[in-house]
């Protein structure tokens, strides 16, 4: 199994906070089980409005079957979406990511 995590960074944009831009970033990206099918495992979450403001705002963790799978997800319409969506909100240099063996 593959586990991959990608974290966010965003910024306030078009009269929208960093809050509600991540809220609206979590409400897209839980669509993404029902659409893409390699995924096995789906979380989105985002950090809390306490948290230290140099913490990344929005993770997804998602776990596939095999590096086919997250490829497949990678390259998916629904998720390719989304990534166009996230790049409008996203911080200057404001993604981490890791795919690693579970």
């Amino acid at each position: 199994m593959i586990r991959h995590i990608v974290m966010f960074k965003l910024k306030e944009t078009n009269g929208m906070t960093v809050q509600q831009n991540a809220a609206e970033a979590k409400k897209r990206a839980d669509t993404l089980p029902s659409k893409v099918p390699s995924l096995k495992a789906f979380e989105c979450v985002v950090g809390a409005e306490f948290a230290d403001k140099t913490n990344y705002d929005v993770a997804l963790i998602c776990d596939f079957e095999d590096e086919k799978g997250l490829d497949e997800y990678q390259n998916h319409p629904d998720h390719k979406a989304f990534g166009k969506f996230i790049a409008t909100i996203r911080a200057d240099g404001g993604r981490a990511c890791i795919d690693y063996i579970v």
